[in-house]
């Protein structure tokens, strides 16, 4: 699937915490299969972006969701995994941090 548009509609699942869908076109899911859907739940518009505008995403490098939309026809961000309290808490012992 190929699309000129550079903006995309994000979407937050509502059974996944952390979990965001980018598409082509707000509200347009043909692309995205119906098992991903299920799992995802009833996406919850966040906004539009500009792919290609001065801002970058958070967590993901924008060319990557582009060429996702691109050939897929959606881009899928999945949670962060679970921080390790104690692993971030023996590294800053060992670095003199505490």
């Amino acid at each position: 699937m190929t699309t000129n548009t550079n903006l995309c509609a994000i979407y937050k699942s509502t059974k996944k915490e952390g979990m965001f869908l980018y598409v082509a076109k707000r509200d347009q899911f043909d692309a995205v299969p119906e098992a991903l859907q299920q799992i995802f739940g009833k996406p919850q518009f966040v906004m539009l972006f500009n792919l290609n505008g001065q801002k970058p995403l958070k967590r993901v490098k924008n060319e990557e969701v582009l060429q996702a939309i691109q050939t897929q026809g959606f881009f899928l961000q999945m949670p962060p995994p679970p921080e390790n309290l104690l692993t971030a808490f023996r590294q800053a012992q060992m670095k003199g941090e505490i």
